[in-house]
């Protein structure tokens, strides 16, 4: 484990470079408040890990990785105001610490401080623009045209969760100066993960306890938004089940890539496996 954390405290270091320079200092404590309460990191680490295991280095992908993270962050702020969520990572969140009008504000700054970053690149740019219309389309019918078949509703977990983890993946080979067909590759396996990711979420938002998961739970069914559970008839277990079929549909993209760090790629290739046990 000391391999991954040295790569999610290069991210954490570099986001905390960026969260001391937003200003005013009003508004930089509301970012870190939200931005520093801490996560799993798993997008940014995406990030950095399939950036090694193409043939970069850590620190090339670093900037961006931080990026894709201030942009899932940005989500977040928003997805507790529609939710309601009075709790987030343990702590309050946004809304309900600071007021409404000062929550947009926040999830406004992360957003502009995460494109200051992608806007060296073109290819960045493009990445997470594409990941941003789809996340954005994907929350859209969450609210207005709810999924009513298990088919529409892997097409929204795509939208709403695959779109960010493939431009966090994306991210790292372009940063590696990776070829076209390594891009779509790695995008293709971390969308993967990301839908597994998703569903495992809503499962453990239908069995989990909420002061281990960190946040409430039965949100799903409090606020009447779909999750697989609800759409279907499909128990827990069946659920899961849906999650691996993604899983290994991720390892099989992943293969198809060229390895330049054996380490990183067994790291990425684990992560795949872990999204759909895992408990928090």
């Amino acid at each position: 484990m000391e391999y991954l954390e040295r790569r999610r405290a290069l991210v954490d270091e570099r986001l905390e470079e960026v969260v001391e320079g937003v200003e005013p200092e009003r508004l930089a404590s509301e970012v870190r408040h939200t931005a520093l309460s801490g996560g799993k990191r798993v997008r940014p680490t995406v990030t950095v890990l399939v950036c090694e295991a193409v043939g970069g280095e850590p620190t090339d992908a670093t900037g961006f990785g931080v990026g894709i993270e201030l942009v899932h962050n940005a989500s977040l702020v928003v997805d507790d105001i529609i939710d309601q969520s009075a709790v987030r990572r343990g702590v309050g969140s946004a809304w309900s610490t600071f007021g409404y009008g000062p929550a947009i504000i926040d999830s406004d700054a992360q957003l502009g401080e995460a494109f200051a970053l992608f806007s060296a690149d073109p290819r960045a740019m493009q990445a997470v623009t594409e990941a941003m219309i789809e996340l954005g389309e994907g929350e859209a019918t969450e609210l207005v045209a709810r999924p009513r078949t298990e088919g529409e509703y892997m097409e929204l977990a795509r939208r709403k969760t695959g779109a960010l983890f493939r431009a966090a993946a994306e991210l790292g080979a372009i940063a590696a100066d990776a070829d076209a067909v390594t891009v779509e590759a790695v995008g293709e396996y971390a969308e993967r993960v990301g839908i597994a990711f998703q569903i495992r979420d809503d499962v453990l938002d239908a069995t989990a306890d909420a002061e281990e998961l960190g946040k409430p739970t039965g949100q799903d069914d409090e606020m009447e938004r779909p999750s697989l559970l609800q759409v279907t008839d499909l128990t827990p277990e069946e659920a899961n089940e849906r999650a691996h079929s993604h899983s290994e549909a991720a390892l099989d993209a992943l293969s198809r890539v060229e390895i330049g760090d054996e380490q990183a790629y067994e790291y990425l290739h684990d992560l795949a496996e872990f999204v759909v046990i895992r408990e928090r």
